[in-house]
């Protein structure tokens, strides 16, 4: 017989304290009003993610302190508006409700090519082509080949196994495999650890692909919430005892969507804490090389550096090269090399070797190319900022120290209605509930840079205008917003 409450850790009373913060607004007499509104908001914020089990009322009361009339009443609220489901002897859980969105009508703008907010890609490096040329040059010499390498072109393992060297963790060729993409890599890794019905830990938001690859296997994300600095390490720890997911994935360097990363402590205590709980870690380090403010090679070592048996990890040129490539990688112990390799036939006998080739050559001096693509990445995220700060004055971000987004809080959750009445105005944008495991996230939105600064400052004004027309409080919806997102 299978049971109706979804999987999910258990919130201690004490901790769903801390998070409410001083929730009274309006005295005594609004108490419950109150209480449902402060929860309200921390669902749609993403920091009680569906699947939560709740408190018993009567250890809420104790901790807040109020009466459990209070609670009862607070509880009834949010179950009328469907965030929050009970079931006699399985106590109390948070929900979604699915809803009808109200689109604000708009006459579209003419004369304005639509700009894509919703990939956070940047067009390729000005060396691609170089290489390209380059490549041709001794690509007969492959052409007598039959062009099969599952585990990858020799020359293109070499040069990442030496970046890894480079950035503080030791690595030989062997324990490389070149992928289709990170996507592709993150694929072959679920198939590897998990099966149907299987749990993994995913941070709370989190890179929607990701999401959509771990539901295609028929694995159940677990979510834990990240917090406003980063990540909740005891919140992850309480997650792997309850939850027992047979891998968790993560992104500690300028994390998607929140542009977060996990400092050298953090990562020693994330590695200690999964060794613990024998979970395998497969951290995307797509973005690791877009460093802003520094150099990625005096930065945090990677996380395999403090547990290289239980780490797998992931690479793409994507962010840092060109997404047309097409060319990711993984990183893993030797043992699990030969495991994915065992398994890689069923799905596909190697990535195309030209591309592998080209960025071989483009890692043979990586460091020229990579230093203009951030330089030009910071230029983009400041004209970005400086235009939210004229046009949407209400909203706040933080500064990205990396990365190619910047996470903005919205002034209030109408994010997925910005991103359907955006469209009128020639912007396609990603809503936050994209990067929720069950939704949410509607005061959140995530802008990419990688446009142009002309383009930029035009798109942000526009945003401005499409900011200033959604108006009111609409909680969640089911719009039909089928946006690739990258």
């Amino acid at each position: 017989m299978t049971s109706d409450v979804p999987p999910g850790g258990r919130i201690s009373g004490f901790r769903l304290a801390r998070l409410l913060g001083e929730w009274r607004r309006r005295g005594a007499r609004h108490g419950s009003a109150d209480l449902a509104a402060a929860i309200r908001m921390l669902v749609l914020d993403g920091r009680l993610p569906a699947g939560t089990r709740l408190p018993a009322e009567r250890e809420l009361a104790e901790v807040l302190p109020v009466s459990r009339t209070m609670i009862t009443a607070a509880l009834d609220q949010l179950r009328s508006e469907g965030l929050v489901a009970s079931r006699r002897g399985a106590g109390s859980w948070i929900s979604l409700p699915t809803g009808t969105l109200g689109v604000v009508p708009d006459t579209p703008l003419v004369g304005h090519s639509m700009v894509d907010f919703a990939r956070a890609a940047p067009p390729a490096l000005p060396g691609v082509l170089a290489a390209f040329d380059q490549v041709r040059r001794y690509l007969p010499d492959h052409l007598a080949d039959h062009g099969y390498y599952e585990h990858g072109v020799p020359q293109l393992r070499e040069r990442i196994a030496d970046r890894y060297t480079a950035r503080g963790l030791p690595t030989s060729p062997d324990q490389i495999v070149v992928t289709s993409g990170a996507q592709h890599a993150l694929a072959l890794t679920l198939r590897l650890f998990t099966g149907p019905g299987d749990r993994v830990l995913v941070e709370q938001p989190s890179y929607p692909n990701a999401l959509d690859a771990i539901k295609a296997v028929s694995a159940i994300p677990v979510p834990v919430a990240m917090t406003d600095t980063g990540w909740d390490l005891p919140g992850i720890a309480a997650a792997l005892r309850q939850a027992a997911p047979r891998m968790a994935y993560v992104v500690v360097d300028f994390h998607n969507p929140t542009a977060h990363r996990l400092d050298a402590a953090g990562r020693a205590e994330l590695a200690d804490t999964a060794r613990r709980a024998r979970t395998p870690l497969v951290v995307d380090e797509t973005v690791a090389e877009l460093d802003l403010d520094g150099d990625p090679l005096s930065g945090p070592p990677p996380l395999a550096k403090f547990a290289d048996d239980l780490v797998v990890t992931l690479g793409s040129a994507s962010k840092s090269h060109w997404g047309g490539l097409r060319i990711g990688w993984i990183r893993a112990s030797a043992e699990v090399v030969h495991r994915l390799i065992s398994t890689r036939t069923a799905l596909d006998l190697g990535s195309a070797v030209v591309d592998q080739l080209v960025l071989a050559e483009l890692l043979a001096d990586p460091e020229p190319a990579l230093r203009e693509r951030r330089a030009q990445l910071a230029a983009q995220r400041d004209v970005l900022m400086e235009g939210l700060r004229e046009h949407c004055p209400t909203w706040r971000f933080r500064r990205p120290a990396g990365g190619l987004s910047v996470w903005c809080e919205l002034d209030a959750p109408v994010s997925t209605r910005i991103a359907v009445v955006a469209q009128n105005h020639g912007i396609r944008l990603a809503p936050g509930s994209r990067f929720g495991v069950h939704g949410g996230f509607e005061r959140w939105l995530r802008l990419p840079f990688v446009q142009s600064p002309d383009v930029l400052r035009d798109a942000v004004r526009r945003l401005g205008l499409v900011a200033a027309s959604v108006t009111g409080h609409a909680v969640l919806a089911d719009a039909d917003l089928a946006v690739p997102v990258a």
